[in-house]
């Protein structure tokens, strides 16, 4: 079964500068594959590491939004959480093609829907 993250899963907000805008547009998706990546490999520290200090990410499971300094660790405990809440094992997250991305200056947003295979441990 597929399981759609509602909304936006990850924009970016705060990357180097970038001078020709086409590879501003496909520079803003290096973090966010890295992130992804690292997240489904279960390597937490990669996947943080990955995020910038100015991330925001929207999420469907609760507070639903992260920014800011420490975001990323914010949305992984607050993932762990919900899976664990939830039964939920084995979380691969797979990118869609991004919906919309902008680059402005030192700024920059992308919103991309992601898919998410559900594996649930059976409840005692």
């Amino acid at each position: 079964m597929q399981k759609l993250f509602h909304a936006v899963v990850i924009a970016i907000l705060a990357v180097a500068p970038i001078a020709a805008r086409q590879k501003a547009n496909t520079d803003v998706l290096i973090p966010i594959h890295q992130f992804v990546d690292a997240f489904n490999k279960g390597d937490t520290k990669a996947a943080i590491a990955a995020c910038n200090y100015s991330t925001f990410i929207i999420d469907e499971f609760p507070p639903h939004e992260w920014h800011g300094t420490g975001a990323c660790t914010k949305w992984m405990s607050d993932y762990e959480a919900d899976a664990t809440k939830n039964s939920i094992t084995d979380g691969i997250v797979t990118l869609g093609t991004p919906t919309h991305v902008d680059v402005s200056g030192d700024r920059a947003y992308a919103a991309c829907r992601a898919t998410t295979p559900i594996s649930r441990r059976a409840r005692p």
